[in-house]
Parts: C-alpha cells; structure tokens; sequence
C-alpha cells in the first residue's frame, strides 16, 4: 500500500468524477457474491483512503449500480450521508459521499445491474464445453465503474484483496493471485499488493482448469480447451524471458493466461498476472501467438508504466507494439518480426485513410473529452506510436533506445505519465544527447500532428517478397495450385489476401478457394482478411462460413470490418438479420459500436 500512498497525484482526467488531489483511493477490500440466477454481483468495497484533512467528500465513479447503503470505516461501520449525481450516458454518476473529520475509509454495498456493460454473462450453450454458465468482465477503459464502484482513471492506483463467493463448481479467477483448485465450500480470496489502476480490475467465473507450462506461466481453460491451449502457448516462459533481457525483470510474479469464449470483444487484455485472451489465436500451429508477446509486453508499458488519462493512451499501446515486435524478434528472428511490422503498417494506413488523413483522431495525443474512450482504441495509437519509436530506433540506433526505455520503466514503475510529462522526459534523457535530432523527427508533428510525418523510416519484410512475387505469378495467368506456398505462415497468407483487389470477380475467389481452401480455414486472422473479398466479389460459397463466423466470434476487430463490408456491398438487410441472430453472443463493448452501425439491438 505505501506504493500507491506515496505516488504521484495523478493528472486531472476528464472521463472520471474523482478529485483525487482531495481524497483519492489506496486500497480496497472487496467481498462479492457472484449470482448467475440473477446475473448479478452484491457485496461491498471497502476502500482505504488518502485525504487533504479539509476535503469534506470522497467522489467515486458509477454507472448503473445499485447503491444500497454506504457506511465510515467498515461494513458494520455508521451509515454516511451520500448523493448520486445526475446520470450521464458515457461517465455515469458521480457517488459523492461526505466524509467526517479523521475518517478514512468507506465502505460501499451495492449490486450490480443490468446495465453492468462490463460484465457478460453467458449461458452452457455459450462456452466452449456447453454444460456450464460463464461470467467475465472487461474494464478498459471506463467500465470498471459498471461492477465497482471506484476511481476510474488509469491516473489512480491501489491495492487490494477480494473474497469472492460462487458456485461450488465453478472456479473465479481475478487479476490477483489465483487459486489453481476449486474450493468445495465455493469461497475464494485474492490478493494484488502491487498498485493498479480500475481498468486492471478484472474477475472470470467459470467451468475452468489449470495447466502450468513453467513456475511462473500457465494456461487456465475450459477443459477442452486446455491441452491445446497448453500446446499453443508453450513458448509462453521463453516469451517471458526474452521480454526480461530486453527491458528489466517481470514484477508481477506470476504469469497465466485465460483462454475466454469466443465472445471475448478484445484480442487480449493485459490484467495483470492474469491475461485474457481470445480462442481465435489458438490456430492451432502457433502462429498467432505475438498476440501473447502484446499483453506479455504490458506488464511493462501500461501496467508498470500507465497512461495518466485516456488522451495518453498511445504511450500504452506504441510502447507495447514496439516491445511486442522486439520479443518475436528475439524469438523467432527478424524476418518473422518484419512481417508483423509490414502487417502493422496496412492496418496503420487503413486506419488513416478511414479516418481522413488530417482528422485529429489520428494525433497521438488525443482530445477525448466529452467523447467515449473507446474511440481512441485506434490503430494510430498503436501503429503510429510503434513508428514513432521505429524512428527514434532508426535515428539514434537500437542500444540507445533500449538503454533509455529499460530505465524509463524502471523509474516510474507503479506510476502514470501523461503525455506532456513523458515528452519532457524524452528530451531531458535522449533527445538533448542528440543534437538536432528532435527537429529532424519533427516530434510534435508526431504526437500532436495528422497522420504520419514525411520522413517515416520504410518498413518491409524479406518474407513478403515471396508472397507479392506468387501474387504477380497468379494475376499474370499462373493457376493458383501451380504457386510456390509450402512453407507459408499465417502472415504470408494475410499478406497475399491484402494484395488482392478489393472487388475482384467472384470466379477468381472460387480458384483461390480451391487451390488454398480459404472459406474452411481454421486462422481466424485469415478468414477476416478473405471475408471481405468474398463480400465485395459476392462469392456465395463462403457465405455459410461468414454466417458461422459472425454468429460464434465475438472479437471487435474481425467482426465490425465484416458487418461494415456488407453494408458497402447493398446486403444491409443481410447484415442486419446476420445482427441480431448474433448479437446476444456480444460484448457490451461489441454492441456499442454495432447499434450505432446497424441501427439498435433488433437490427431496425
């Protein structure tokens, strides 16, 4: 706890209601019953507090919670005076709660609600082995505060210990110290001693077993998802390793994943000690797996390190791509990590021709205020922030650039940084060691300018080379089953389906089907590449696999890009009806951004 008592006062965050240069949290004690009868979770969160001793009120974030009663220092403490402010439909309300002299800690009951949009509840028939319920919560960015009442800026850390009651056969997992049995009376405690901000705060519930792949790693899984989990990631231990040599120890202890159902919105989610990730990368031939290297790598750059608000969300997710790309590299060689940073960059150009060259969303440094935070979960803070630093790589070469990201995680460990602060620091600690090098990026025009600065480092893969070469071949007149693709990974394939036209004639599609069998594949990275080309073309044999595809994964950045497509090729009544037969298998996250595009829940 003193970690956290003794950080800096966070930078004011317009998507939280907090005051924390007042009162700010430090601790919390959590004690919940989980309830799948009533998709519900009741208890209480006792928080410990830091306090100005004339703040009169302590101010947390909620959004469709039940607040039952709020009482000083303890759940059997005497109840306190508290208001709800008025609701607002991206922040929620604020719970303002009066705080006498000397006090410093509150206890919170509540319950959740439906309205929880962190929180999916699915049925048997939702999971993997179909017999028992699920329950899994997503907090980034701003929806910690739908199951907790809390501080929800990344700004803002604590520790804290949960007890946690569910069903007896089902085992709760946390982003904290985890049980790796069931406990026969259905009661668990977790403990995190080391600082996080509410966005790291995360619980799953569900029919799940254990398997270790090293002392610190492991896998939990439905169980028959496990063996291939286990399979799949049994680099996992050398992934961790690799990360160690390049940037300082892991100071979280332990490192599991959770493979989640197919709901899952995100490819991943970096909860510390306890990442989520999605079944779509178990592919079945490792291929995948540098989504792994990502949250691995936020266990340094966000987690250790945190954006101050969500305006600084790049110096997450840029830091984390770049760290990624150095871990697969390290693993398995430069020519394979040149791959990534070549498929990187078409999503980053994507991104920049969808948005609009001199939109002010693709800035590194956004302006989110008033605005949901998701929407800056572009790929401009990740691309555009990995490039940035590919820059820095190229002007001022590799061992510098390691030297002075290892010490910029080391000395703000357990702590945020905005982006004005974080910039200040790269000039005192890099830049001002180079001459004329800052003028020569030009850095502003990199995080506080449109699109990508004229001067970009090229980025290309040896491995491509292959590929565009077969793709001449093939729209020269070569039969797809005559070109030369043996030996070919996942990347390769993507990479092929990305030079094709975007609306080619469906008969070219059915060849490349024959020869290749895209529609049946099990790469879901390859099937979100090839979908849209079946979309635009009207290649009716790939139609059922979309259908199946649309209807099973849930994942935001597969799914969204496809309803999309049909939308541009006039099947709007298709992708509406496709809508809301699979829309009760998404995320709240997911629906959010669907409603919008399909126009509500019923597709109307």
């Amino acid at each position: 706890m003193s970690t956290a008592s003794t950080a800096v006062l966070p930078t004011p965050d317009p998507h939280s209601y907090a005051r924390p240069a007042e009162v700010r949290v430090h601790h919390l004690a959590l004690a919940l019953t989980v309830d799948f009868a009533t998709r519900t979770l009741s208890g209480h969160a006792t928080w410990q507090l830091t306090r100005q001793p004339e703040a009169p009120v302590v101010v947390f974030d909620t959004r469709g919670l039940h607040i039952e009663a709020v009482r000083l220092g303890s759940p059997e403490g005497p109840a306190a005076s508290f208001e709800l402010g008025l609701a607002d439909s991206i922040l929620g309300q604020a719970l303002r709660i009066t705080l006498p002299a000397d006090v410093t800690a509150i206890s919170i009951q509540y319950r959740t609600t439906a309205q929880a949009a962190a929180l999916q509840w699915l049925t048997p028939e939702q999971t993997a082995g179909g017999r028992q319920p699920f329950l899994f919560t997503q907090s980034q960015a701003i929806l910690a505060r739908t199951w907790l009442p809390c501080q929800d800026s990344p700004g803002i850390r604590f520790t804290y210990e949960a007890q946690v009651r569910v069903p007896t056969d089902l085992l709760p997992l946390m982003s904290a110290e985890n049980p790796q049995a069931l406990s026969p009376a259905g009661l668990y405690h977790f403990r995190m001693d080391q600082p996080i901000p509410a966005y790291l705060m995360a619980l799953a519930v569900g029919n799940l077993e254990y398997g270790a792949l090293s002392p610190r790693t492991g896998v939990y899984a439905e169980p028959g998802t496990l063996p291939g989990a286990l399979w799949e990631f049994a680099d996992l231990e050398q992934m961790v390793t690799a990360a160690e040599d390049l940037y300082g120890p892991y100071r979280w202890g332990q490192y599991d994943l959770l493979v989640l159902p197919p709901s899952f919105p995100f490819g991943g989610m970096e909860n510390p000690r306890l990442t989520f990730v999605t079944p779509t990368i178990l592919a079945g031939d490792r291929s995948l797996t540098s989504l792994v290297a990502h949250e691995l790598a936020h266990s340094w750059s966000g987690n250790l390190v945190t954006n101050a608000t969500w305006n600084d969300f790049w110096l997450n997710e840029g830091f984390t791509v770049y760290f990624e790309r150095r871990i697969m590299e390290r693993l398995y060689g430069r020519p394979y990590a040149d791959m990534l940073q070549v498929l990187g960059q078409t999503a980053l150009h994507h991104t920049l021709a969808e948005l609009g060259p001199a939109s002010p969303d693709t800035h590194l440094h956004l302006q989110l205020q008033g605005r949901d935070p998701d929407e800056g979960l572009t790929e401009i803070a990740y691309e555009k922030g990995n490039y940035l630093l590919l820059k820095l790589e190229h002007r001022v070469g590799r061992p510098a650039l390691d030297a002075f990201i290892t010490e910029y995680f080391a000395r703000h460990s357990f702590r945020s940084m905005g982006t004005a602060s974080f910039i200040d620091y790269l000039r005192r600690e890099l830049l001002d060691q180079h001459p004329g090098l800052e003028e020569q990026l030009p850095l502003s025009a990199w995080v506080y300018g449109p699109g990508v600065p004229a001067g970009a480092p090229p980025v290309a893969a040896e491995r491509f080379a292959a590929v565009e070469e077969a793709t001449r071949q093939w729209q020269a007149g070569t039969p797809a089953s005559a070109l030369v693709t043996g030996s070919w990974s996942s990347h390769e394939w993507v990479h092929l389906l990305h030079q094709l036209p975007a609306a080619g004639p469906a008969e070219r599609l059915a060849e490349l089907d024959a020869a290749f069998g895209f529609t049946h594949s099990g790469n879901a990275e390859i099937l979100a590449a090839w979908f849209p080309l079946t979309i635009a073309a009207g290649y009716s044999p790939a139609d059922e696999a979309l259908r199946r595809f649309l209807t099973t994964v849930g994942r935001r950045k597969f799914i969204v890009p496809l309803y999309k497509a049909l939308l541009a090729a006039g099947r709007a009544g298709e992708a509406r009806r496709l809508y809301a037969q699979a829309r009760p298998n998404y995320h709240a996250i997911a629906t959010a951004t669907l409603d919008a595009l399909l126009g509500g829940p019923q597709g109307e």
